[in-house]
């Protein structure tokens, strides 16, 4: 079982096609849905069943080469099989990946990844392989399961 969701507020100061871009620009959604939070504000909530639609944050990871800081976060963020993870939206919307560890350090608030997968630490290892010198040790095929 593969689930993957992606969700983040939508505040009234906030440019909704900003927001999907920032979205896109680690994520490939199958489906978005929006709900309402409180006056003015609103859950975007974006979901895929497959893991090649973070295949743009695994790229990401590596561009910036920020494997070992961001194996510490996604490790950090493992309950059983579910992954949990925080980044910065603007940051998203500039093409950069930072990892964020409380709501505050995204002044619209982060994004927020919720992972479900059998086989959790396979994907931590495919996102974020363990590093020498800065570089992966043993790059793993994607942990996808059909």
């Amino acid at each position: 079982m593969v689930k993957v969701y992606v969700e983040t507020e939508l505040r009234p100061s906030e440019d909704i096609n900003k927001v999907i871009k920032a979205i896109q620009n680690v994520f490939d959604y199958e489906k978005m849905e929006k709900m309402p939070l409180r006056e003015g504000f609103e859950l975007l909530v974006f979901s895929s069943t497959t893991l090649r639609s973070i295949i743009k944050l695994h790229k990401l990871l590596r561009n910036q080469r920020i494997l070992d800081a961001a194996r510490k976060h996604l490790i950090t963020g493992k309950r059983e099989n579910v992954l949990t993870f925080k980044i910065h939206k603007q940051a998203c919307y500039s093409g950069k990946i930072s990892f964020v560890n409380n709501d505050n350090e995204s002044p619209n608030g982060p994004i927020k990844f919720i992972i479900y997968h059998n086989e959790i630490n396979k994907v931590i290892d495919w996102l974020t392989p363990k590093t020498k010198e800065g570089r992966p040790i043993n790059e793993i095929e994607i942990p996808d399961i059909s």
